[in-house]
């Protein structure tokens, strides 16, 4: 693909220098960092505790698949709250609920539970995995985003945001996206990796080497400090979009349609009624990258239960969390090159031919029979997963408005898990009739059937498309300006 260098407006490159350079970014950055890293080691640590106890790696994957379908199913629901009443609300209490039913899954697995009550457990612990990776982007968009008024924890102002976000369209307002968009979304792609370099290889030594259920425990541990940081972190919050839908947001929306500066802007009138804002998944655009995500999901699932059970079969288990390190290492490394360049291609088909490239590299997986090649191999996944991920995450900025970008990037996030739960089931089953071999199919099977889909349905990435569709899930009537 080509790539030139983009300049910015004074001439100097966008990078990761300016973008760590925007006021307010490390606020946010580095409790976000300590908050997500829980999230890469939580479905490993269910395997080792569970497989540990119970002997199978199909009950094992089937425990953990279980919180995975949970997050997938609750995460949307979880970012659609924080964009209408503010990421504190809704973060403080899913940590603390997170928090006690990791513990109750520990517990139980410890005891030798019955299989119903694993499950039991583990539907709440997947349910209120803190959404801090899409709260994070989430904050990006509002800092570097020319189209409201930035982050803030406003009530009125969420009101003329969304109204403003209507009518301006999805991909940035009056005066369009910052360069530094896809910047932060490589960043975030890079910083996602560098907690799946370190998270597998935590869990590993600690379930390994101190006691199969250290895992888990410092996964609560992590979430609990992390996410309860993450969330005090107010200053930078994206604006409270719980106005819209009510009456009071309506007349909140012709009273206070007004800028800062002075200038009137776009207003609805107090007497008619706004619509409530549509739901990111109404986009025809985010429900084909889900199904993307949801394929990249499965060469994480399918790669950790598929480790797993080969190390064990070559009688070097404490590989593991190493080869798995190696996969994710090659993630993290494609995407900070990706947040370096800029392409000359359109981001919808550049996401395209990256997705293929993925679906090839997963293809040999299952007939090497080596640590070497398996390594090497997985390295190569590994680079072809972030330039998919980078460009879905960059592709939401243009679509989604920013009353539903939170929600839009839980529905992705979600999509990984859902994905990442069912290979794991899907693995384990297989690696346990068949061998490890078989389990690496699964990768493979994932992506091929969502390249198939996003190629049948690639005009709806098109972001102008989406653009015109949210448009009018928002508000399908014309503002009528008042002086």
């Amino acid at each position: 693909m080509a790539a030139t260098v983009t300049k910015s407006s004074g001439g100097r490159r966008p990078g990761y220098g300016s973008l760590l350079r925007t006021p307010g970014a490390w606020t946010f950055l580095l409790p976000g960092f300590a908050a997500r890293q829980p999230f890469a080691m939580l479905t490993l640590s269910i395997v080792l505790l569970v497989e540990h106890t119970t002997g199978s790696y199909g009950t094992a994957g089937a425990v953990a698949a279980a919180t995975g379908v949970s997050m997938a199913l609750f995460a949307p629901q979880s970012g659609r709250l924080a964009d209408r009443w503010g990421q504190a609300a809704v973060l403080v209490p899913g940590v603390l609920l997170h928090t006690a039913a990791v513990a109750l899954l520990t517990a139980l697995a410890l005891l030798d539970a019955p299989l119903w009550a694993l499950f039991a457990a583990a539907v709440p612990a997947g349910a209120s995995v803190p959404q801090v990776g899409p709260m994070v982007r989430a904050r990006w968009a509002a800092l570097l985003s020319s189209d409201t008024g930035g982050p803030g924890a406003s009530g009125t102002s969420g009101a003329s945001d969304a109204s403003d976000a209507a009518h301006d369209g999805p991909g940035g307002g009056r005066g369009g996206p910052s360069p530094l968009l896809a910047t932060a979304a490589a960043f975030e792609s890079v910083t996602d990796e560098l907690t799946f370099v370190i998270g597998p290889v935590l869990a590993t030594a600690l379930c390994i080497g101190v006691h199969p259920a250290a895992g888990l425990v410092a996964e609560g541990t992590l979430t609990f400090l992390g996410g309860l940081l993450f969330a005090a972190q107010r200053r930078t919050q994206p604006s409270v979009q719980h106005a819209a839908g009510s009456s009071r947001g309506s007349a909140a929306a012709g009273h206070g349609a007004g800028k800062a500066g002075g200038s009137s802007g776009p207003a609805v009138r107090s007497g008619r009624r706004a619509e409530r804002p549509a739901s990111a998944l109404s986009v025809p655009g985010v429900r084909v990258l889900a199904v993307l995500f949801l394929g990249i999901g499965s060469v994480f699932g399918g790669m950790q239960v598929s480790l797993t059970a080969f190390t064990e079969e070559i009688g070097h288990p404490g590989l593991n969390g190493a080869l798995y390190g190696v996969f994710a290492g090659g993630n993290m490394l494609a995407g900070a090159v990706s947040g370096a360049v800029a392409w000359r291609r359109p981001p919808h088909r550049r996401l395209l031919i990256a997705y293929t490239a993925l679906a090839l590299a997963t293809s040999p997986l299952w007939a090497v029979d080596s640590a070497v090649a398996v390594g090497a191999l997985g390295l190569l996944v590994g680079l072809c997963i972030a330039p998919a991920l980078v460009t879905g995450y960059t592709l939401v900025e243009s679509i989604v408005p920013a009353t539903a970008r939170t929600e839009a990037f839980t529905w992705l996030t979600g999509a990984v898990a859902l994905g990442q739960a069912l290979a794991a089931t899907a693995s384990g089953r297989l690696a346990d009739g068949f061998g490890a071999h078989a389990g690496f199919t699964v990768p493979l099977a994932g992506t091929g059937l969502a390249l198939l889909v996003a190629v049948a349905l690639r005009a709806r990435l098109e972001p102008a498309l989406a653009g015109r569709v949210v448009a009018r899930g928002v508000d399908h009537r014309r503002a009528a300006a008042v002086d």
